[in-house]
């Protein structure tokens, strides 16, 4: 059965850029909508159902992120940042309001089209061989439900984070390099820069770490990159006092 093409709504307030998209995307076999502002993203938003949002941070009437967040507060959409800022502040900020990737202005059409279709891959459906759950003490990463749980809480993830996170977990005390990590998360040839790794690692670690100054979960290599340990159950003494 052929599936239903994706669905992409691109915000933009610039008409040259947002009809860019969307003409560019059109040509890929994508269903596009488009808005300028965000009071129009957000009825758009509500009548499309998109897959995937492309949403400029600068709006006239709204921030991306506030968008973002409200946006993912209805749906699991997906959302690729749209900005001219490269600071990383802003990147930690357009993460953390539940971004799943963000690309900076001016942009290569090839890599729009690389990220999207990276992000969308998200959606398809694992396999029986990947739906094991990972289990690490109080730790559950539910692939088939893309679900976290810890001390019997749901951890809140972006697809992103989910995918980033099972990644690790599925190869414990093994060094991943950045590089790595970006070949087999994001799917596509990454042509930032690299730390983009380290800042979603960060959103993770706040997540789940006791103290993410101090993480024991997901370990910095310094150097290399990351790894994950799992914790040690710890064993009761054997040694009787004497």
């Amino acid at each position: 059965m052929t599936m239903a093409p994706a669905k992409i709504l691109v915000v933009d307030d610039d008409p040259a850029i947002r009809n860019l998209i969307f003409r560019f995307l059109s040509q890929k076999s994508y269903q596009m909508e488009s808005a300028q502002d965000g009071k129009t993203a957000l009825a758009m938003f509500e009548q499309f159902n998109p897959d995937l949002v492309i949403l400029d941070v600068n709006l006239p009437d709204a921030t991306g992120y506030a968008l973002c967040e409200e946006m993912q507060s209805r749906t699991d959409v997906f959302v690729l940042m749209l900005t001219s800022r490269a600071d990383a502040a802003d990147k930690i900020k357009g993460f953390s309001q539940g971004a799943d990737d963000y690309i900076t202005k001016p942009f290569d059409l090839q890599e729009l089209e690389y990220r999207v279709g990276a992000i969308l891959k998200r959606q398809r459906i694992v396999t029986t061989a990947e739906q094991q759950r990972i289990v690490f003490n109080q730790l559950v990463i539910d692939p088939g439900r893309r679900e976290v749980t810890l001390n019997n809480e749901l951890v809140l993830l972006t697809a992103l984070e989910f995918d980033l996170l099972h990644f690790l977990a599925s190869h414990p005390g093994r060094v991943l390099r950045r590089s790595e990590l970006i070949q087999q998360v994001w799917e596509y040839d990454y042509v930032g820069d690299q730390r983009v790794v380290d800042v979603h690692i960060g959103q993770i670690r706040k997540k789940i770490e006791l103290d993410s100054s101090q993480p024991s979960l997901i370990q910095t290599v310094r150097g290399v990159g990351y790894k994950f340990e799992a914790p040690q159950v710890k064993q009761p003494s054997n040694k009787s006092e004497s």
